[in-house]
């Protein structure tokens, strides 16, 4: 074989080895590196209130913002938050544009085939809301109540499921028109989610409204790329370690209103 031949081959080759290269997986990212680069860059929503918000100056806050801060002060080094959207915080995570996610991603099957999720840090959850003198604390203090849910919606398949055939379900077209029906009297109760019940709260604190029962929860995980199983350790030690200490409840308190739910107790 001539040299030439040979040369065109090893230049060939190396094309094929980059390309194979650019095909696979990015490589397993670890704390280390992280730390080497200087700073751990996260991925975040800002247009779900109250887990993401981007303040009157333009900088994320929020939820997840309070937690992405708490991890990177925890792992020693600065933060920089990466605005994302739902459709494309995953294609940020897997293509290297972000270190990880902090972005209300809730834990499913089919998402953990693309991405590492660590142990929940976040719950979303669906329940029933009423006056704290309203006398429910059971489905089957519904019996003779009317509860009003977005019609459709996952409440409205959450009290559908365990109403008794004595409660009178009132459907809405949509939360806003429930959540006014509930402000306005023509309920006694409100199936909806705890994100929305703090909006309620504080649009009428002196009706003091609570959760009086869960119906579901949607635990939400940090999201690593698949392999990152030393940044997942660690992730999930500064889990462990923020629900001990009461630094990720503080944030819940300060977000949500409430203590960090039982889903995330565990």
């Amino acid at each position: 074989m001539s040299v030439s031949i040979s040369r065109r081959l090893a230049v060939a080759g190396a094309f094929v080895a980059a390309a194979i290269g650019l095909s696979m997986p990015a490589s397993a990212q670890t704390v280390d590196e992280i730390k080497a680069k200087g700073k751990v860059t996260i991925g975040m929503l800002v247009d779900f209130p109250p887990f993401g918000i981007t303040t009157a100056d333009g900088k994320p806050d929020g939820y997840d913002a309070d937690v992405a801060k708490l991890l990177a002060k925890h792992m020693g080094v600065p933060v920089e938050i990466v605005p994302v959207t739902g459709p494309n915080r995953i294609p940020y995570l897997l293509t290297n544009k972000v270190d990880l996610l902090v972005a209300s991603l809730g834990i499913t099957e089919e998402r953990a085939k693309q991405v590492l999720f660590s142990k929940p840090y976040a719950a979303i959850e669906i329940g029933v809301l009423a006056t704290q003198k309203t006398a429910i604390k059971e489905a089957g203090d519904l019996a003779g109540k009317r509860i009003g849910v977005a019609r459709a919606s996952t409440q409205d398949q959450g009290v559908t499921a365990v109403a008794p055939k004595e409660a009178r379900i009132m459907r809405f077209d949509d939360d806003a028109s429930a959540v006014q029906a509930m402000l306005s009297g023509q309920v006694d109760a409100l199936g909806i989610s705890n994100v929305v019940a703090q909006q309620i709260k504080k649009m009428a604190p002196q009706n003091n409204y609570e959760m009086k029962f869960v119906l579901r929860s949607q635990v939400q995980g940090i999201a690593m790329r698949l392999g990152q199983d030393n940044l997942a350790a660690w992730v999930n030690g500064f889990v462990d370690t923020v629900k001990a200490n009461g630094e990720l409840n503080a944030i819940h308190q300060k977000w949500l209103g409430t203590d960090l739910p039982a889903v995330l107790k565990n």
